[in-house]
């Protein structure tokens, strides 16, 4: 309570009623380096997405459904939870005409028009970030090196993406676009670096003009000369001069990221330019993997794949024999995955769960919350890796000796919901809100469901959650050929157990129109299936996904495993 008193002691300074705390930094990316998470500072929160709102007598902590439970655990004496997207009833907080206080750097201008209706509050503009004016000591930043990305690992190089943004900006009388999503100017570029622990993000921002004149701005200090000679064709200035550079543009049709551009600096281009309604349009064109991506996509899919199987195949042989932590199992997958070398780091916080744990959607284990891994419960492993050349993410759920038919029951629920999508046809009208409720329909038929998309977007050596496609109930982009999502239903029963059935999947063309085809690797284990629940079509699947896995993996196992594999990848 002592930080947010320190903090509540600045609002008679900046005439505040309040004060408005988001998980993003300035470049607005999923995960935030330590040193810059003002709300896990303020609110000890640490789940990927949340805003903290602190009153002068109460604080409120607002979350999605992935993290009402972890949110309540972490939060719950200092902060009301209040879990997004607001209900129907407007939540009536008392706080009518309230004087809330941002950063306008970390904010963008929907999001703050949102809270201004929603809450009735009226948010005001504070240039001090008044938790950096109240931490004791800042962290140094990282200054190490961008790099670039052979064309043998991005498959185009950045002058053929480049060429696709002349058309865009001809059609649609663009005379400049502003480009403040990392992860945009990465792919445009083919460049990669090292600004977040999961993602090779490269922290910068972008201007491109009309004739494809383009401006990086960034930390010149993480820019060497080998960098600068391959990017000749573009001009690397530094990031504080991008505020200046900005004030110097007038009269323009000046296109902007809504998603990522801030309150301050939409607020100095609109000043002088027209602003259009339209999308950044690299947010389209890299969810479309191209065919050196696919296939790339697909080897290291094999390699995680099998450290992942490596692994499962360890915890069964010994939890029994030896004591299995959430914490030991997790460190051991780890091992498990540097063991190749293309392996470079997990593309997300690995969730190593069991027991009521496995209940917290985006569980991270801790000293506090460690848990043995017992008989008669069952095990969650949802991890990812960063490879060289493509970004994974897979769940699997186990049995540890389990005889529940009501957690059998529910996970061939789940399973069925994730066959339903492996085997949907798509046509050129499907949209992720479609593929939603198909995943959910037979959990739905015993009254049962899950508070989270059943998949998002997957980037190339990038985000591990990347729109704009997505398997949710909003969602309304529609499928292209060259899309990898997740396909991950599941099922939480609060303080009791947790289980999902997570692979990738891209969109591929199939005859006139599109289908899935899957990328992951991993046995699906088959002492939780109830057979008959199951109808042909969902068996015959399984089988043929199951000879799939065994021949992709059976060259990297050792004689035991092998042997092992052969009994997991048997028909059912």
């Amino acid at each position: 309570m002592e930080k947010i008193n320190k903090l509540k002691n600045k609002f008679k300074e900046y005439k505040l009623d309040g004060y408005l705390v988001p998980k993003n930094d300035e470049f607005f990316g999923e995960y935030v380096p330590y040193y810059k998470d003002n709300l896990r500072y303020i609110s000890n929160f640490s789940g990927s997405y949340g805003l903290a709102l602190i009153l002068k007598k109460k604080n409120f902590l607002f979350v999605d459904g992935r993290y009402t439970v972890q949110a309540g655990i972490q939060s719950g004496k200092a902060f009301k939870v209040i879990t997004l997207p607001f209900s129907k009833k407007k939540i009536n907080l008392n706080l009518k005409n309230k004087k809330i206080g941002f950063d306008p750097r970390l904010f963008n201008e929907r999001s703050i028009d949102q809270l201004s209706q929603q809450l009735k509050i009226k948010c005001i503009a504070v240039n001090n970030n008044l938790i950096t004016l109240i931490k004791k000591k800042q962290t140094k930043i990282s200054k190490k090196k961008f790099y670039i990305l052979d064309k043998s690992i991005a498959g185009k190089n950045c002058s053929s993406k480049i060429n696709h943004l002349k058309e865009f900006f001809f059609k649609n009388k663009i005379d400049l676009m502003f480009v403040t999503s990392s992860e945009n100017v990465a792919w445009l570029l083919n460049i990669r670096g090292h600004d977040s622990n999961f993602s090779p993000i490269p922290n910068c921002y972008l201007i491109i003009n009309n004739q494809m004149k383009i401006f990086l701005f960034c930390d010149l200090k993480k820019i060497d000369t080998k960098f600068k000679k391959k990017l000749n064709f573009i001009n690397i200035l530094e990031i504080e001069k991008l505020d200046e550079f900005l004030r110097k543009i007038k009269y323009k049709n000046f296109l902007i990221d809504n998603l990522t551009c801030s309150v301050f600096y939409k607020n100095i281009i609109k000043e002088n330019n027209k602003i259009p309604k339209i999308t950044d349009p690299i947010y389209l064109l890299k969810s479309q993997k191209n065919n050196v991506e696919i296939s790339n996509t697909k080897k290291i899919h094999e390699y995680d794949g099998a450290a992942l199987t490596k692994f499962l195949f360890w915890i069964q042989n010994n939890f029994k024999k030896k004591r299995i932590t959430e914490l030991s199992a997790q460190k051991k997958l780890l091992n498990f995955k540097k063991k190749f070398k293309k392996f470079k780091f997990p593309s997300f916080p690995t969730i190593s769960s069991t027991g009521p744990n496995g209940a917290i959607v985006h569980y991270n284990a801790s000293k506090k919350t460690n848990r043995v891994l017992e008989k008669g419960n069952i095990y969650l492993v949802d991890s990812g890796g960063q490879y060289h050349f493509g970004t994974t993410d897979v769940t699997r759920t186990i049995s540890l000796g389990t005889e529940s038919k009501k957690v059998k029951e529910i996970f061939t629920r789940v399973l069925k919901g994730h066959l339903n999508l492996s085997n949907f046809i798509l046509n050129k009208n499907t949209t992720g809100s479609t593929l939603d409720k198909i995943a959910r329909k037979d959990l739905r038929q015993i009254n049962l469901d899950y508070a989270h998309g059943t998949g998002h977007g997957v980037g190339y050596f990038l985000n591990v959650h990347e729109g704009p496609p997505s398997i949710s109930k909003f969602n309304k982009t529609k499928f292209e050929p060259g899309m990898v999502l997740s396909n991950e239903p599941g099922y939480y029963e609060k303080s009791n157990f947790g289980l999902r059935i997570e692979n990738l999947i891209y969109t591929k063309k199939y005859k006139k129109g599109m289908k899935f085809d899957n990328l992951t690797y991993v046995p699906i284990d088959k002492s939780l299936i109830v057979k008959k629940l199951l109808n042909k079509k969902e068996i015959t699947w399984l089988n043929q996904y199951h000879k799939n896995v065994y021949k992709k993996l059976k060259k990297y196992m050792n004689g035991r495993e092998l042997i092992l594999l052969q009994k997991s990848c048997s028909n059912i």
